[in-house]
């Protein structure tokens, strides 16, 4: 679910718009202008945003998602250094594949992202009663959800950018379950508003990663559900070297440190489009088993190794709706070579 920490909305990657320095898929320069006052640049982005969203809400649903589709193909085509980064990525993860089945792959997370922009753009739309043509959930996955939640000592959503990660939350909310989530701010400011407004149309609150463990700590107290994306590479020390696909992968630990604490419960939780449905899924898993020996370090490797593995379990099922254009194994282990 947005469960996001993360690069962000499905859109901006699309357009490019610069999240974080060690995104690839940024393209506007570093700035030191205030914030509050955007530039030429940013309202220029912001106008032709709009106007896309506009576009595309003025399709039907089918029009839009092959229209997005296509965005997804021409990307694909045209960016030639994330392709690369997706192809690395698959051959240092899927080993087995040969080439042609990690280009098939590639091509299809450019096809799901086209269509994530198509559903983002025309979400705001939704009401309970449409939504269920669109969207179920795992019925199983839900009642694990709820029995979390009753407990009353707040709920962890662990997720990644798999499926519709935008849409996950954004339709967990319209059904009566809003949520925190934990983001990154979009360095444009009038496209973070823009994209917050609609996230957070039912209910669903933003917290922010500049003061994210503070609200992330009190939402939980609360007995409130935050959705926490695991899937981009960090560096230490908030960071710790874990297996993922059988590489060290240096990954947040703040989700370890976190429930270890509050005692909330870790349930993994994804929107992956079902095309036997034609339509997407919203999946709870079983709760994890959080360890708690004493030992903190010890107990924070242990348990974030273990979110990797759960990820890595849902990737695989699904491996044409992970972002494999980001550099998820970027920071290395103190003498091992750089992988890209």
């Amino acid at each position: 679910m947005v469960l996001r920490t993360v690069p962000r909305c499905c859109f901006a990657k699309l357009l490019c718009l610069r999240n974080a320095k060690d995104n690839p898929l940024h393209w506007s320069p570093l700035t030191t202008q205030d914030p509050s006052q955007p530039t030429l640049q940013q309202r220029f982005e912001y106008v032709a945003l709009r106007l896309l969203v506009g576009l595309f809400r003025l399709l039907p649903r089918s029009l839009a998602r092959a229209a997005g589709a296509g965005l997804g193909r021409f990307l694909y085509a045209v960016a030639g250094r994330l392709r690369k980064t997706g192809l690395r990525n698959l051959e240092l993860a899927l080993p087995e594949k040969s080439l042609a089945e990690r280009e098939q792959i590639l091509r299809g997370v450019y096809r799901s992202l086209g269509w994530q922009l198509a559903e983002f753009c025309k979400m705001s739309a939704l009401r309970p009663e449409t939504a269920a043509r669109l969207i179920r959930y795992d019925e199983a996955g839900l009642e694990r959800f709820l029995a979390a939640e009753a407990r009353g000592k707040g709920v962890l959503v662990l997720t990644a950018h798999l499926g519709a990660w935008e849409l996950s939350s954004f339709f967990h909310s319209l059904m009566g379950h809003p949520m925190s989530m934990v983001i990154r701010r979009l360095d444009n400011p009038l496209v973070d508003q823009f994209v917050d407004g609609i996230r957070s149309q039912h209910g669903n609150r933003a917290l922010h990663k500049d003061d994210f463990a503070r609200g992330l700590l009190s939402a939980v107290r609360r007995g409130e559900t935050v959705g926490i994306l695991m899937d981009t590479n960090m560096t230490p020390p908030q960071g710790v070297f874990v297996p993922f696909f059988g590489l060290q992968a240096c990954t947040a630990a703040g989700l370890a440190r976190v429930a270890m604490h509050s005692g909330a419960a870790v349930l993994p939780g994804y929107l992956v489009w079902h095309e036997e449905e034609r339509r997407y899924v919203l999946h709870f898993g079983q709760e994890l088993e959080i360890r708690k020996t004493g030992d903190a370090e010890a107990d924070i490797l242990a348990n974030t190794a273990l979110f990797n593995r759960t990820l890595e379990e849902a990737i695989r099922r699904y491996p044409e709706q992970w972002l494999w254009v980001h550099r998820r194994w970027k920071t290395r282990p103190e003498g091992e070579p750089r992988l890209y």
